[in-house]
């Protein structure tokens, strides 16, 4: 369950980058492609996730 937690929390976080993106981007004068919406949210979404699975082994090494 661990797997589909983490998962889960990486695409939620996903779709919640690109949302933010589209909103947010063009506020600040910032106009790019829905491509490169989702690409920069990719990029988000695995820095997410291996952050997420370095701090697990920490917090586990130190328990």
């Amino acid at each position: 369950m661990s797997m589909v937690e983490a998962a889960a929390n990486v695409v939620i976080g996903y779709a919640i980058a690109v949302a933010t993106q589209v909103v947010v981007f063009p506020i600040f004068g910032i106009h790019i492609t829905l491509a490169d919406d989702l690409r920069i949210g990719l990029v988000f979404a695995v820095v997410s996730l291996a952050r997420g699975f370095i701090l697990r082994r920490v917090f586990e090494q130190l328990r």
